[in-house]
Order: C-alpha cells, then structure tokens, then sequence
C-alpha cells in the first residue's frame, strides 16, 4: 500500500512547494532567468540522486537507452513553468491558477486517455468531468 500512495505524496507536497516557489520568483526577474537556475540546480540534483539511489549505475549507458520523450518534456516542463511564472504576474492567486489548470486538465486527460489509449471513459468519470467544469464556474466567480 505505501509504495502505491508515497508517489502521490511526493507530488502534492512537491506541487504544493512549486506553487510558492513559482509565485514567488521576483516580479522584476525574467521568468527565463529564473528557469535557467531551476534547471541548473534540478541537473545538479537528478545527478547525484542518480548516483545515491542506483549504486554502480552508468550514467552514460543510460543515456544511450532515451527516446523521444526525455527532450520534449524538457521543452514542455519550461512551457509549464513558464505559463505559471507568467500567470501568477499576470494576477491569478495562487488559490485559484493550478485549481482551474488542474480542472482543464483532468477533463483533457479523461478524453485523451479514451482516445490515444483506449482507457474507459464510464458514466463517473463523465460525471466527474462535468463537475470539473461546474466547480471552474464557483472558483472563478
């Protein structure tokens, strides 16, 4: 049971921290600049987590096993943080911006799931994409 729950966890208190890391960068800092030094310092750390949880790994011979997807989510997490970055400049309470991305984003990923890998789309979790877009409406008003 814990290895099933750790995971999810690790990403809410990670997300969580994110968030006010994310609306905390500098009004006056170049969302970029400040990526530049997240990825610098999130190199740094994937490596020597690398090397601590994976004795006798070779780093190199796992860079030969990539495809495709390691690149572009490297481009897409810098969209991510970005569109944040620029989100919380632009206004949006850190109560409400990953509320109303998360809603977005749970009913795209219901329908992708459905479509690009055949994952049932049942009559709860259309409910659950319904409630999504109700519980945007009482967020946002």
């Amino acid at each position: 049971m814990f290895s099933y729950i750790w995971p999810i966890a690790l990403v809410v208190i990670c997300n969580t921290v994110y968030q006010i890391c994310t609306k905390s960068v500098p009004g006056n800092m170049n969302p970029l600049a400040s990526l530049t030094i997240t990825y610098l310092v999130a190199a740094a750390t994937s490596t020597v987590l690398y090397f601590l949880l994976n004795r006798g790994g070779n780093l190199l011979e796992e860079l030969t096993r990539t495809n495709w997807a390691p690149a572009v989510l490297g481009v897409v997490i810098v969209g991510l943080e970005t569109g944040f970055i620029y989100a919380y400049k632009a206004g949006w309470p850190v109560s409400t911006a990953s509320t109303v991305q998360s809603c977005f984003l749970a009913v795209v990923l219901l329908l992708m799931g459905f479509f690009l890998y055949h994952e049932s789309l049942n009559a709860s979790k259309i409910i659950g994409m319904v409630i999504c877009l109700v519980g945007l409406y009482f967020v946002n008003k």
